[in-house]
């Protein structure tokens, strides 16, 4: 299966991968700095966009659709949902990806106490820097009911707290009817892929640079998540944006592309963010 991907600009190829129920649009505001430095190749995920359902729908299976079609040694950034694609990406194709961007993502985006977070080695693994499962699963019987307004209902949950919450809201959803709209069905397996992955022991294997991009208001990821990651991952680093929601990206653009820019072209911005492996 072939996953729609625009490609813009020359450079390095940095691979942009969006969130759940959104599509490639979401990058546009950014697309025009970007793509002077980069060779943007920016997904649309399965379902979403212009990119057909993919069955069956795992994890796994996005990760190996989006490898066949990247170049080798891309720079990868995925925010959200696509931070997870991203890392899943890395862990499985370490071949394709140079260096990661997580923008707003977690290991594991839902909550889990002892009872339901046993590791493969039986070890208790609680999890308290997501938020608790029933808010996805009652995302899920709403996606059935009225997919559109539980949509609206996600776009806004991601900016709560943002200082500029009006206008990134009012973005994402000019952005979300710039191309098809997602199935229900395409929704669903995307909730799912939210609802059953759990990264923290394999990220400990993720031996490529990570920049980690988060905002401090942030309701759908706790920052505490990127304090975790930016510990736990061999060569991340931790950037927090004061005053950003979910999408920092959007609230805070310039920021955003500095803390890019520092990373991915280091003689360019003065001090580097990486850490070499």
């Amino acid at each position: 299966m072939s996953l729609h991907i625009d490609i813009k600009g020359t450079g390095h190829p940095l691979v942009l991968i969006h969130g759940w129920g959104m599509h490639g649009g979401v990058w546009q505001p950014l697309i025009k700095k970007l793509s002077q430095h980069y060779q943007l190749h920016i997904v649309d995920l399965p379902g979403m966009g212009h990119s057909r359902p993919l069955e069956p729908a795992h994890l796994h299976a996005i990760a190996e659709a989006l490898a066949a079609q990247l170049p080798p040694h891309a720079d990868i950034c995925g925010w959200s949902m696509g931070g997870l694609v991203a890392m899943r990406l890395a862990l499985t194709h370490p071949e394709v990806v140079r260096r990661m961007i997580l923008i707003g993502s977690s290991p594991r985006f839902v909550n889990a106490d002892s009872d339901n977070a046993a590791s493969e080695d039986g070890s208790v693994d609680p999890w308290s820097y997501g938020i608790a499962a029933d808010v996805f699963h009652q995302f899920a019987s709403q996606v059935n009911a009225d997919y559109h307004a539980t949509l609206i209902k996600f776009l806004t949950l991601q900016c709560m707290g943002s200082s500029d919450a009006r206008a990134t809201v009012k973005q994402l959803r000019s952005t979300f009817s710039e191309r098809p709209v997602p199935t229900a069905g395409s929704l669903q397996k995307a909730l799912h892929i939210l609802l059953e992955n759990d990264l923290r022991h394999e990220i400990l294997h993720l031996h490529k640079p990570v920049l980690l991009i988060h905002g401090d208001r942030d309701t759908l990821a706790p920052v505490q998540a990127a304090h975790w990651l930016s510990q736990h991952l061999p060569f991340g680093r931790l950037r927090v944006i004061a005053g950003a929601g979910h999408a920092p990206f959007l609230s805070h653009p310039e920021q955003f592309v500095h803390a890019i820019d520092e990373f991915l072209e280091p003689g360019k911005a003065g001090h580097p963010l990486e850490r070499q492996p």
